[in-house]
């Protein structure tokens, strides 16, 4: 009897196309085993012309996956890592990080020449605090609009006139085939993506951690990557209200890390940069990202806040 694995997932395009590469990845890897989607609407999607730090954060787009987690309606949900809140719901863990897609954020704008031939107070469009002040610090003669949806949303606002540029995670236009439409990449090493951006997260309940069809969807380097990042999004307690990135990378045995964070108005940059040898321990490799983001914070204090 072949057994069928639920996967969870939001209904965007590509949402849809990141559960679906999973469930091919997991039937090519076991022959016995049938994965179906179940697609669950979030409070995040509905809720798609509001500020989401008013309305809950970024939890909201996973509140009623892992509900659905809870209560047995799926037994998996795959979601894009930089959406997950730094601390998960009880009884419910990411218990594996497919390799990573290209982490760096993107620029596209309406005219050609990129964000350089853009004219002075031209609208750049983000629902990001991150990005919001990063453009802010980068290019202080735009002006930065909200603009929320998901990348296809965020493509037709552009192509309607909402905005003249916005900044979206290539990852996400690569897996959708869009990638051609970047005129801009902005170096993830000067300028740190959101903690996990371009890595997916399979989260399941914690009894359900150790499962063998999991290992068709763990790559330990990015596993060892993303903790790290995620543990300095713990220390800085990071939301939708602060403006934190964070990339890692392994270069050997050493674990790279960079972090920073920023006040809102860009006008502050706080910043840290260190390596270390986590021995592939991705406990380790959290708590070295606990380090750094700890020292960010002792810094800044309430400037992040402000």
């Amino acid at each position: 009897m072949t057994a069928v694995l639920r996967i969870g997932t939001r209904g965007s395009r590509l949402a849809l196309a990141q559960a679906e590469w999973a469930r091919r990845r997991l039937e090519a890897a076991d022959a016995g085993l049938r994965a179906e989607l179940v697609v669950i609407k979030t409070s995040g999607d509905r809720l798609r012309d509001v500020p989401l730090h008013q309305v809950g954060g970024k939890g909201l787009f996973v509140k009623e996956l892992e509900n659905a987690l809870r209560d047995g309606a799926i037994d998996c949900a795959v979601h894009s890592l930089k959406d997950l809140p730094g601390e998960l719901a009880p009884g419910l863990t990411i218990a594996a990080v497919p390799e990573r897609e290209d982490p760096h954020d993107v620029a596209i704008t309406r005219a050609a020449g990129g964000l350089a031939a853009l004219p002075h107070g031209a609208r750049i469009g983000t629902s990001s605090p991150r990005r919001a002040a990063l453009v802010r610090m980068l290019w202080p003669d735009l002006t930065v609009v909200a603009l929320r949806g998901n990348v296809d949303t965020r493509l037709a606002k552009l192509e309607a006139g909402e905005a003249d540029a916005i900044i979206l995670a290539v990852a996400g236009l690569r897996r959708l085939g869009l990638q051609h439409l970047a005129r801009i990449s902005i170096d993830p090493i000067d300028a740190p993506p959101a903690p996990g951006q371009g890595a997916l997260a399979v989260e399941v309940r914690a009894d359900d951690a150790n499962a063998a069809w999991l290992a068709a969807l763990t790559h330990a380097p990015t596993e060892l990557a993303v903790a790290a990042e995620r543990g300095a999004l713990a220390a800085l307690e990071g939301s939708c209200k602060t403006a934190i990135g964070a990339h890692a990378w392994l270069d050997g045995a050493r674990l790279y890390l960079v972090v920073e964070a920023l006040t809102p108005d860009g006008a502050r940059r706080f910043r840290r940069q260190d390596a270390a040898d986590v021995g592939g321990d991705a406990a380790a490799a959290r708590a070295f990202g606990r380090r750094i983001g700890d020292a960010i914070c002792d810094e800044a204090g309430d400037a992040l806040f402000a």
